[in-house]
C-alpha cells in the first residue's frame, strides 16, 4: 500500500515538472528588438515563472498530503494490525485456557473411570468369589446327594446263586420281565441276554419276574430261543406270579425259582384265543395254528413233567374247570414246573436309590396303550400281533383288550 502511494506522487511531480519545462522551451527567448518589447518579454517571463513557482508550490502541497495521508493510512493500517494481533492473542489465550481447562476435566473424567473400572472389577471378584463359592457348595449338596443315592456295596456273582439257608443272591447280569410278553419286551430281554453273553459267558444271568400275565406266543418263544443259545446259563425267578408264556418261560429255565407262595398258572393255549371277524373256516384255520403252538409248547412242558401232553391237559381240568392250572411255588416245585423254592432273595445289583429316579413305566417296553373301554372300565389295550402269532394270555376279568 505504501509502495503504491509513493509511486503516484512520484509520478505526478515528475508530469508536472515536465509540464513546466516544456512551457518555457514553447517561447525560446528572442532578442529584443526594442526597450518595450524587453520589457513586455520580461513581465511574460516573470509571469510564467511565477507560474512555474505557483504550480510546484501546489505540487509540493499536493506531495505533502499525500505524505500525510500515508502517514494517516499507515497508522491506521499498524492500528488495525494491532487489534488483529490483540485479538488473536486474546483468542489463543483463551482457547489455551479452555484447552487446558478441557484437558484437566478429561483427566478429571479418566480418572474417575479408571477409579470406577476398578471398583467395579472389586465388586465383580467378590461376587465372583462368592458365586464361586455358592457353587461348590451346591456341587458338594449335589455329589453328596448323589453319592447318597448309592449303597456302599458291589454286586455278588456266584456261579451257584441259591446259597444253603434257602437265599438267593441275584446279581447285576438281572433281566426284569413284567407286565404281558410282547415282542417289544421280548427284544428288551433277549438284546440283554446278548450283552451279558459278550460281557462275560460264565457268570449266571436271572430272568426275574414279579408278575406277568403271559403274552405272545412268538415273543415269548423267542426269549426261549435266547435263554437255550446263552452261554451263560439263564435263571428265571418268580416272585409273585407267573401265567401261561411267563409259566412256560419259567418251567422251561435251565434252573428255576420261586418263593413258597408265588402262583404259577398253566393252562391250555386255546382258552386265550381272541377271534377277530373270522368266518367258520378262518376260526378252524385259526384254532389248527394254534393247536400246533400248543403242541409245540405243552410238549416239553409235558416231557418235563414226565407225562404226556393229553395228561398234561386232562390234569388241568382235574384242577379246575377252566383248565387253569394254579399252584403255589411248592406245590409247583412237586410237579417240575419250578426247580427251587427259595425263601430269601438278595438283590446285590439294587445299588442305586429307586426313589432317585422315577422308572419308565411298563408301557415303555411292552407297547400296551392304557385306556377305558365304552362303559369306562379301565383296559389295556395289546399291541397288534404279527400274522400266524396268537396271545398265551391270563386275561379272565377281560383286562387286556386287542383293538
Amino acid at each position: 500500500m505504501n509502495r503504491l502511494i509513493n509511486t503516484i506522487a512520484t509520478l505526478f511531480l515528475v508530469t508536472t515538472l515536465s509540464s513546466a519545462q516544456d512551457a518555457q522551451q514553447v517561447k525560446p527567448e528572442k532578442k529584443p528588438t526594442t526597450q518595450d518589447e524587453q520589457s513586455k518579454l520580461a513581465a511574460e517571463n516573470a509571469l510564467d515563472a511565477e507560474k512555474v513557482k505557483k504550480n510546484l508550490a501546489k505540487l509540493r502541497a499536493h506531495v505533502a498530503k499525500l505524505k500525510l495521508e500515508k502517514e494517516a493510512l499507515t497508522e491506521e493500517l499498524a492500528l488495525i494490525a494491532l487489534k488483529r494481533s490483540k485479538e488473536s492473542l486474546e483468542a489463543d489465550t483463551k482457547f489455551a485456557k479452555d484447552l487446558k481447562d478441557l484437558s484437566r476435566a478429561a483427566e478429571v473424567a479418566k480418572t474417575k473411570a479408571v477409579k470406577s473400572a476398578s471398583e467395579l472389577k472389586i465388586l465383580q471378584a467378590k461376587w465372583t468369589k462368592e458365586t464361586a463359592q455358592l457353587d461348590a457348595e451346591i456341587n458338594a449338596l449335589e455329589t453328596k446327594k448323589r453319592r447318597d443315592a448309592y449303597a456302599n456295596a458291589t454286586p455278588i456273582y456266584l456261579e451257584n446263586p441259591l446259597k444253603k439257608d434257602g437265599t438267593l443272591v441275584i446279581s447285576d447280569r438281572r433281566i426284569a420281565m413284567n407286565g404281558p410278553v410282547t415282542l417289544k419286551s421280548a427284544d428288551h430281554v433277549t438284546t440283554r441276554i446278548n450283552y451279558f453273553n459278550n460281557k462275560e459267558n460264565k457268570k449266571p444271568i436271572f430272568i426275574v419276574i414279579d408278575t406277568s400275565p403271559g403274552g405272545s406266543v412268538m415273543a415269548g418263544y423267542k426269549i426261549l430261543k435266547a435263554m437255550e443259545g446263552s452261554s451263560a446259563p439263564v435263571y428265571v425267578v418268580v416272585k409273585s406270579f407267573a401265567a401261561s408264556m411267563a409259566a412256560t418261560i419259567c418251567t422251561l429255565a435251565e434252573k428255576s425259582f420261586a418263593y413258597p407262595n408265588a402262583v404259577i398258572l398253566h393252562h391250555q393255549i386255546s382258552s386265550t384265543i381272541m377271534f377277530a371277524n373270522l368266518n367258520l373256516t378262518e376260526q378252524k384255520e385259526f384254532y389248527e395254528e394254534s393247536q400246533q403252538w400248543w403242541e409245540r409248547l405243552a410238549g416239553p412242558l409235558a416231557k418235563k413233567m414226565g407225562i404226556t401232553t393229553d395228561e398234561f391237559i386232562k390234569r388241568m381240568y382235574a384242577k379246575t374247570t377252566s383248565g387253569d392250572w394254579t399252584e403255589f411255588g411248592t406245590e409247583a416245585q412237586k410237579i417240575k414246573w419250578v426247580d427251587h423254592i427259595v425263601e430269601r432273595i438278595h438283590e446285590t445289583s439294587l445299588l442305586k436309590n429307586p426313589d432317585a429316579k422315577k422308572p419308565a413305566p411298563a408301557t415303555a417296553y411292552h407297547g400296551l396303550i392304557e385306556s377305558t373301554d365304552e362303559k369306562g372300565k379301565p383296559c389295556m389295550y395289546l399291541p397288534r400281533l404279527t400274522p400266524k402269532d396268537c396271545y398265551f394270555l391270563y386275561n379272565k376279568d377281560g383286562y387286556y383288550r386287542m383293538k
